[in-house]
């Protein structure tokens, strides 16, 4: 029998062991926060307020970075290929283009030449992708974009119409619809002894050198002139970096062409971005900073109050670097609970700025969670260190004695 008690006893206490360090420190903890509930609500006040507004300021600049991105996607290309020396591009150019931005963007061919009008006039007349440059170049005021289903059928089966057999549907710029049909009827291009029946299927109007323009569809274009595109635009999403790396890989998968960047888009969408993240990041410092202070006046005090309880676990046994990870325990479990509940809160502050500063829904960003999480921890630690070195100084004896 006393095998057995004593083998039962032996496993008791080794469990009794391990099991009160976790129980105790959280016995401590709650009965600390009960005791001491002001200054306690006060730091996690402050910790809230901090998690909230970093939460709300980061998940507006993550989304509205998403949406600028967007709406600077809706301007046009950020990246042009050209052919070196005018040249034309490879015919494979625009398949190898699309395999790099594939998810990323979309690219539209341009070709094109100087045609002359029935009256002898020149025109510059473009070939392209109307599909392609209808999601390209959104910000295009267009009346009527000319009918894909007979280009996009040819396109696919590889067919090539003559020239002068029908029709072929063009998107006419403003300005030059006075110069090659002020009726709004159809006319007659001709370039190096090859004609074209056009009829305007709608126009276009951009203020710039589109206006001045025909544009054909690249099927029509390269039938009747024999020219193939010498430049494709590229509207690349993603952040600064990601369109360079775009950049790069298509110099190198395309030897023939230029890659030049549109410096007026990038550079654009970089200062907007650049401006918006400053301002995000040093409101949420002078916030965060704020708040730490807060927090270490708060844990001055706590340590302050509690001096004589921290003297007694001294006396008892207690040491140096248990006490000094208890003080940090606490401070880091403040920390986390402010952190979620000001991720709640900043969430909801987010949705309404949103609503009614850009009239548009915030998407809620979870991805910022760790972030906040991370920092109002680190931020409660770092403003344990200076209550946390008084902590050392604590001398038993005499605050026992009571001087």
């Amino acid at each position: 029998m006393s095998g057995p008690v004593s083998d039962s006893g032996r496993e008791l206490a080794a469990k009794r062991e391990k099991a009160p360090h976790t129980s105790m420190l959280l016995r401590m903890m709650v009965r600390a926060a009960i005791l001491r509930r002001g200054r306690a609500a006060s730091a996690l006040f402050a910790m809230v307020v901090a998690a909230a507004v970093a939460t709300a300021m980061l998940n507006l600049y993550v989304d509205v970075q998403a949406k600028l991105r967007t709406e600077f996607r809706n301007y046009g290309a950020n990246i042009i290929l050209v052919g070196r020396d005018g040249a034309s591009l490879p015919s494979d150019a625009l398949a190898r283009v699309d395999s790099i931005v594939a998810g990323h963007g979309i690219a539209a061919p341009f070709g094109m030449v100087v045609a002359r009008t029935s009256d002898g006039q020149p025109i510059v007349v473009a070939g392209t992708d109307f599909e392609r440059v209808r999601q390209l170049d959104r910000w295009w005021k267009v009346s009527a974009w000319p009918s894909l289903d007979n280009t996009q059928s040819s396109q696919n089966q590889g067919e090539v119409r003559h020239p002068s057999s029908e029709l072929s549907p063009a998107l006419v710029g403003a300005r030059a619809l006075a110069v090659v049909s002020p009726t709004n009827r159809p006319f007659v291009l001709s370039f190096q002894g090859q004609t074209m029946k056009v009829t305007p299927a709608g126009t276009v109007e951009t203020g710039a050198a589109e206006d001045s323009r025909v544009y054909l569809s690249l099927n029509d274009f390269v039938a009747w002139t024999g020219v193939r595109p010498e430049t494709i635009e590229v509207a690349a999403s993603g952040p600064p970096d990601e369109v360079t790396a775009i950049m790069n890989q298509l110099a190198r998968a395309i030897p023939a062409a230029e890659v030049r960047p549109v410096r007026q888009i990038m550079e654009g969408e970089a200062l907007v971005l650049g401006k918006t993240r400053s301002t995000v990041l040093a409101a949420a410092a002078l916030v965060i900073l704020t708040a730490a202070l807060c927090v270490l006046s708060t844990l001055m005090g706590w340590v302050f109050d509690r001096r004589r309880d921290f003297a007694i676990m001294k006396a008892l046994g207690a040491s140096g670097r248990l006490l000094n990870g208890f003080f940090a325990a606490e401070a880091a479990a403040l920390g986390a609970i402010g952190a979620v509940i000001g991720f709640l809160l900043g969430i909801g502050i987010a949705a309404w700025i949103g609503r009614v500063n850009f009239h548009a829904p915030v998407v809620p960003r979870f991805s910022v969670l760790p972030v906040v999480l991370a920092g109002s921890i680190a931020v409660t630690l770092l403003s344990a260190i200076l209550p946390i070195s008084l902590l050392r100084r604590v001398q038993p004896a005499v605050i026992l004695r009571g001087e």
